[in-house]
């Protein structure tokens, strides 16, 4: 399973306010600029992100967007649940499945542990772990944790 752009970019435009926006609102227009993202897909992505409540959303000539809730109180899987709707690795795994095997498929499990194992570990990652750079884009080489996340100049497209 791949996460679509939703989340990733989603995820970026957060953490892009968290490390921007210190001293007000933080406009879409310059996030795009530094993500390297349409102005007009951020805005898409938003307008859910706010009525998710994360971001809130001033006007004006110092207006912009800004978190709404403290770094620790949202998880990545809480971004990628509010982008990407139900993250089930397979249909049967949820609610009554119109699977006639489900009752007696024995890899249904193993899709089912899967899809567990993924939301624990996104939804135990908060945007506050990123900020203070606890994680590193590339699993196989650990982050230093006095380096902001933002500084360690992962650049690459896969990255959150």
């Amino acid at each position: 399973m791949k996460l679509t752009t939703r989340s990733r970019y989603g995820t970026r435009m957060i953490l892009d306010m968290a490390l921007n926006g210190q001293n007000g609102p933080v406009r879409i227009k310059d996030i795009a600029a530094r993500q390297g993202v349409s102005v007009k897909y951020l805005e898409k992505l938003v307008r859910e992100l706010k009525e998710a409540g994360f971001v809130r959303s001033r006007r004006g000539p110092h207006g912009g967007h800004e978190l709404d809730m403290p770094l620790e109180a949202i998880s990545v899987g809480d971004i990628v649940r509010a982008l990407e709707g139900d993250l089930s690795l397979v249909e049967c795994s949820v609610g009554d499945s119109p699977c006639p095997r489900s009752a007696t498929c024995l890899t249904r499990g193993v899709w089912m542990e899967a899809a567990r194992a993924m939301h624990e570990k996104l939804d135990s990652i908060t945007l506050a772990d990123l900020v203070a750079g606890h994680l590193d884009c590339d699993a196989a080489q650990p982050a230093d944790p006095a380096t902001p996340l933002a500084a360690q100049g992962c650049a690459r497209d896969n990255c959150a």
